[in-house]
């Protein structure tokens, strides 16, 4: 059930359960760097920046979103973080309770490949999330303004999608910047047009 009062609870990073199967290793990187870098600004930044969760069978903590960032404080060695509890379904067996997460949007059960997997497949631990280079790209070219931050759920993950299908593989691990380049110009065109955050055709 929602909650009119969302818990905020400080919880150990190894024990949050994800929603998604994969994340952009290239992306957690990248955080993990900041995060390092950031020591003036480490004191403030964990309460300032809750993950949010619901409470899941058994009383597990399944974060929503913050899936990269999880992982880079992980591989910094940091241990705790906080995390806004918007629901409460501990209540539930594991498989109606993963029924309701999928209507929610609030899970994201495709692997590597973009294929849709069993909601068992999904990992137990933010550290078993296996990478996604596509979702990386789809991130790179989100920074480098290819399309707005959206708030539909798993948005980067259509785009990682839509760029999986255009773009092979091989590429994207033999010339990353030539792919960037291509991706972003990508877009920008209509054939992404239906997608969350699109801005429109490139005037070039």
């Amino acid at each position: 059930m929602a909650l009119h009062n969302p818990e905020l609870n400080e919880v150990a990073l190894i024990d949050l359960r994800p929603t998604q199967m994969t994340a952009g290793f290239a992306e957690v990187a990248q955080k993990r760097r900041a995060w390092k870098d950031g020591e003036d600004k480490k004191a403030n930044f964990l309460p300032s920046h809750c993950f949010p969760a619901v409470r899941g069978p058994k009383d597990r903590i399944y974060i929503t979103d913050h899936h990269h960032l999880g992982m880079a404080l992980i591989e910094a060695g940091e241990t705790k973080a906080f995390v806004t509890i918007s629901n409460d379904f501990s209540k539930l067996a594991r498989s109606e309770f993963w029924t309701i997460m999928d209507h929610l949007k609030l899970a994201h059960p495709y692997d590597q490949h973009g294929h849709r997997c069993s909601f068992d497949d999904m990992p137990k631990k933010l550290t078993a999330l296996v990478d996604d280079p596509f979702r990386s790209l789809a991130s790179t070219v989100k920074d480098a303004g290819g399309y707005a931050k959206a708030t539909e759920p798993f948005a980067e993950f259509l785009w990682a999608d839509f760029f999986r299908r255009r773009i092979s593989a091989e590429a994207l691990h033999d010339n990353k910047k030539k792919v960037q380049a291509e991706a972003l110009a990508m877009a920008h065109t209509t054939a992404a047009s239906h997608l969350p955050g699109w801005t429109g055709e490139s005037s070039t």
